[in-house]
């Protein structure tokens, strides 16, 4: 039987990594997000980068703990039992499916913006791309993805020089909201740096898994962090956040405004690079779970199928892009996107969780371990706990209840695939 192919280096995951945080965040959600925080923008996304770093560190621990595509369904396994973990790798399922239906949206939007062309159409037609790519294979799959970090990370650049001049211009703590609009937009904005934790179920495809990935992990959070937090005063500095919110493409407008219309073009043709690629490796991780739960008999086996020509997951790369077409049809980015939010917050509790368990239960003395410890207690993993707790209780009430539906729902399908 055909396996996955041992072949990604560091600088390939870590390109990966990138390209999938700095597409979503800067170009789907900041105008969204500058609505409900207004010149605090910036203060939003340090909050949002001060919680995806402190589960980062639990992610690099485990992942160099357990080096297996299964990821986090194998870490809450190790720790909490399988039915925990099933319900965790059901999550994560639903967070990659839903979250790439939301970036297909912000990519139809932009190309609409372009074109005058219907969004749903277009999403679907993305996403159906989308999986012949990934049906290629996972080389071909990171040499697009690489060409495209290159590109988006271009048009962020080119943002930031943008607003330099104009840095200074307005006062960074004037709130639309008051500090609870800050909290809620960087929920929000926390879609944004979904990414880094789908890096690790590539540890099957990865030459040195265990310490590839806690490397790769680690460096594409601290370069997209400075990315974030500089092109948000760069586009509050350029246009003001009233009309960032009501804006289809935000980072558009902010160029358009400084260098005319010719500019606008040119970014809303980068933010189709970026969206793109993003909602590619966000549907590859979510394949390699679907593929690493069905090895681990926690999926039926057929998903655990590969291609012997291109050695990629055919049936699982299936599954999931047909599954996020179904949620391209909900249309609302800020509800899509806080679900998926949900989803994630969910797993990054279990996740951090698993890390103090094992601290106590089954130390482990070899690979990365989170630095500072109070006696056996992580002090990082127990921040990303408490942290996440807190945003996954400030999304929306509706979006909360969708999570919990959505949680009570993998309960009963494990339930009934147990039987």
């Amino acid at each position: 039987m055909a396996e996955l192919e041992r072949s990604l280096t560091l600088t390939q995951i870590t390109f990966m990594s990138i390209g999938i945080i700095l597409g979503a965040g800067i170009y789907v959600v900041i105008g969204e997000a500058a609505g409900l925080s207004g010149n605090a923008l910036w203060l939003s996304f340090v909050l949002a980068a001060l919680v995806a770093s402190f589960t980062g560190l639990s992610y690099a621990e485990l992942s160099s703990r357990y080096t297996t595509a299964a990821a986090e369904y194998t870490y809450v396994e190790r720790s909490f039992g399988k039915r925990l973990a099933w319900v965790t790798g059901w999550l994560i399922i639903a967070g990659s499916i839903i979250g790439a239906a939301t970036v297909a949206i912000g990519f139809s939007n932009y190309f609409s913006a372009l074109f005058q062309t219907p969004v749903i159409p277009i999403a679907i037609i993305t996403l159906l791309i989308i999986g012949i790519v990934l049906f290629a294979g996972v080389q071909e799959t990171a040499s697009l993805t690489i060409l495209f970090t290159l590109i988006e990370s271009l048009g962020l650049i080119i943002i930031i020089l943008i607003g330099l001049p104009k840095l200074g211009s307005v006062d960074y703590l004037e709130l639309s909201q008051g500090f609870r609009g800050v909290i809620k937009a960087g929920v929000l904005i926390f879609f944004g740096y979904i990414g880094f934790e789908g890096i690790a179920r590539l540890a099957g495809e990865a030459k040195e898994p265990e310490k590839t990935i806690p490397k790769a992990i680690l460096i594409s959070l601290l370069v997209t962090t400075i990315f974030y937090i500089l092109v948000g005063l760069a586009a509050i500095s350029v246009v003001p956040w009233e009309q960032l919110s009501t804006s289809e493409a935000p980072l558009a407008l902010v160029a358009e405004t400084v260098l005319g219309s010719n500019s606008f073009l040119m970014l809303s043709i980068i933010a189709l690079f970026s969206t793109f690629n993003t909602a590619l490796v966000m549907l590859l991780s979510g394949s390699r779970i679907v593929y690493g739960m069905a090895q681990e008999k926690g999926l039926p086996r057929l998903f655990s199928h590969i291609s012997e020509r291109t050695r990629s997951p055919g049936i699982a790369i299936v599954g999931v892009v047909a599954a996020s077409m179904c949620f391209v049809l909900i249309g609302d980015i800020q509800t899509v996107a806080n679900l998926t939010n949900f989803t994630i917050f969910a797993v990054f509790i279990l996740v951090n969780s698993s890390v103090i368990f094992l601290r106590y239960k089954h130390p482990f003395s070899k690979g990365f371990k989170s630095p500072i410890s109070i006696g056996k207690l992580p002090l990082f993993p127990t921040l990303g706990l408490i942290t996440s707790i807190f945003m996954m209780v400030n999304v929306e009430p509706f979006v909360f209840l969708m999570g919990i539906g959505l949680i009570i729902a993998g309960f009963i399908f494990q339930y009934l695939l147990s039987r």
